[in-house]
């Protein structure tokens, strides 16, 4: 299929001096599913690079670990993320992605609340490897989830856009633990996690339910 071809068959439903973007951004069908999930996406990003920047300094300070045991743990963090990412990535789509986020968010709650109240050296460092296990395959979720409650000729600026936005959380997240770690100790960050960890939970229960298979070919029969 060529480009000329796309675009036929996938006709945007507003001005086209309006552009994609603008129907993704503000259409009153479409903008809940790009705003949940672009903040879902600042969550999750917020929540990957504060664990995966905070864990060594953590384990130094607070678990009295050496350096380079401590970045043994963070290296299992990311080795988790990357085995989860693979593994999960083949459950995900049988169960369905939004009864998996489902599970995997409360699951990562727990291992957090382990990490944080447990003050032992390999407890902490099985946890944290499973909490990067179940991080792993949120954020091809969320997408997948995007791509199916979003007409075909909305993915690229929706997810590009969530994209970006999470962009914000990966840079905004840390420096808040790194602002609140100066005032109070490194701690902090654990109570934080799960906070953020809870709210981007609220944000996934919030989203739509996808259409029937049925509803879903009709939509896009007419659309033709």
């Amino acid at each position: 299929m060529d480009g000329q071809a796309y675009r036929k068959a996938n006709v945007s439903t507003v001005d086209p001096k309006d552009g994609s973007t603008g129907e993704t951004l503000f259409d009153k069908k479409y903008r809940r599913v790009t705003w949940l999930c672009a903040l879902f996406i600042l969550g999750y990003d917020g929540i990957e690079v504060t664990l995966g920047g905070w864990i060594v300094t953590f384990m130094i300070r607070v678990r009295h670990a050496d350096p380079f045991a401590s970045g043994i743990v963070e290296m299992g963090f990311w080795l988790g993320s990357t085995v989860g990412s693979v593994a999960l990535g083949f459950v995900t789509p049988r169960i369905g992605e939004r009864l998996a986020v489902a599970i995997y968010l409360p699951t990562l709650i727990g291992l957090q609340a382990i990490f944080w109240l447990v003050p032992e050296f390999y407890v902490s460092a099985v946890t944290v490897a499973l909490q990067g296990f179940f991080l792993g395959p949120l954020y091809p979720a969320v997408v997948v989830a995007a791509t199916h409650l979003l007409p075909r000729h909305l993915h690229v600026d929706s997810i590009g856009f969530a994209s970006a936005v999470g962009g914000c959380g990966a840079a905004g997240l840390p420096f808040v633990v790194g602002t609140l770690a100066e005032a109070n100790g490194v701690k902090v960050f654990q109570p934080f996690v799960i906070a953020m960890l809870g709210a981007v939970l609220v944000i996934w229960l919030c989203l739509p339910l996808e259409p029937k298979k049925e509803t879903k070919k009709g939509m896009e029969m007419q659309m033709a």
